[in-house]
């Protein structure tokens, strides 16, 4: 098969979007597959073996539609696995041609979504995100699986960060708080005490991660400076390759709904996500759900006065206070439990 999936974003999707490349790969080793994607989630899975990768820079506006259909002109695939349903991603995939084209199900689609495929996926009822992208491979004769697997790509150079400044005497929790959806983000003095927890209770070096925008080297000095103790800040210091080789050497990440906790999960860290505004059922770590500080469904009844089975799955709600509703005992409750397991 002449397979072409299509994935531009975001980071957190993106790193979902890989189990099912590694499943068409272990399943159906012959099949070629070409992979259109952004341009910093490229920097991501630069280096995949057996994938063709075609950037498709949103920025560039209308010449990254001019550049998309030089590059696939004449080309033909035998399926496109549309994997993506906002506007932009729809409009996008009229430059493909594929004999069959799949897309999400009607409860799933939006943005015109169903005019520019011809097969749907089966519907699924309160899956995560991973589970429903796993629903692609059944209309092209795969099997999903429960037990999905990465394997992001890295080289030994991609680990200098860690081997720079790792502790290999202590464990360490790694915080990366910013999302860049504002209203999924956690409040400084939050995860100043968190971290002092950690440090205190369980002599944990931490580390605070982040981009470079000047609102996370912002955030993350202040909770620095918020901290009683000592952390190593390592906002702005990373490639995206970089902090995915360190997250992986990390003992527990501490996140809101965003990339790296996503990334971290790939790379088989422990991950405590912090829930408010999104579902950890529906785009929390995968596997680790019960490990999450779940407000999901106390946010519900304040905002909404509804519960999570009356709602549509997947419901957000964005907006100032929600992440508030997360307590310091609720996430150092959670330290404690993992902390316990591991003894």
């Amino acid at each position: 098969m002449r397979i072409c999936l299509f994935r531009l974003s975001a980071i957190g999707d993106v790193t979902h979007a890989l189990t099912v490349v590694r499943e068409i790969q272990s399943q159906s080793p012959d099949a070629e597959i070409t992979w259109i994607i952004g341009h910093v989630e490229h920097k991501l899975l630069n280096g995949l073996q057996g994938v063709e990768f075609v950037e498709f820079k949103k920025g560039d506006g209308i010449n990254a539609w001019r550049q998309l259909k030089r590059t696939l002109k004449g080309r033909r695939f035998d399926v496109l696995l549309l994997m993506q349903v906002a506007f932009r991603a729809n409009l996008t995939s009229t430059l493909i041609r594929a004999d069959r084209r799949i897309g999400y199900d009607r409860e799933r689609s939006r943005d015109l979504h169903g005019l520019v495929i011809d097969e749907r996926i089966a519907p699924g009822k309160q899956q995560h995100v991973i589970s429903a992208m796993q629903s692609f491979l059944v209309p092209i004769g795969l099997n999903p699986v429960t037990d999905p697997r990465w394997d992001i790509p890295l080289t030994d150079s991609d680990y200098s960060l860690a081997d720079d400044y790792l502790d290999d005497s202590r464990e360490t929790l790694c915080i990366s708080p910013v999302s860049s959806h504002r209203f999924r983000n956690w409040n400084v003095a939050g995860y100043a005490a968190a971290a002092d927890y950690a440090a205190n209770t369980y002599d944990m070096q931490v580390v605070l991660m982040g981009g470079n925008s000047d609102f996370e080297k912002e955030f993350n000095r202040a909770i620095e400076e918020h901290m009683k103790t000592a952390a190593t800040n390592l906002t702005g210091m990373d490639t995206l390759k970089q902090l995915t080789a360190f997250l992986g050497r990390c003992d527990l990440v501490l996140a809101p709904d965003t990339g790296p906790l996503h990334i971290a999960n790939a790379m088989g860290t422990d991950v405590i996500g912090l829930h408010a505004a999104t579902n950890p059922y529906r785009s929390g770590a995968y596997g680790q759900a019960e490990r999450s500080v779940n407000q999901y469904p106390a946010m519900l009844r304040e905002f909404l006065d509804a519960d999570v089975d009356s709602v549509k799955w997947g419901t957000r709600i964005e907006r100032p206070g929600v992440m508030d509703l997360i307590t310091v005992d609720q996430v150092t409750e959670k330290i404690d439990g993992w902390a316990r397991r591991k003894l």
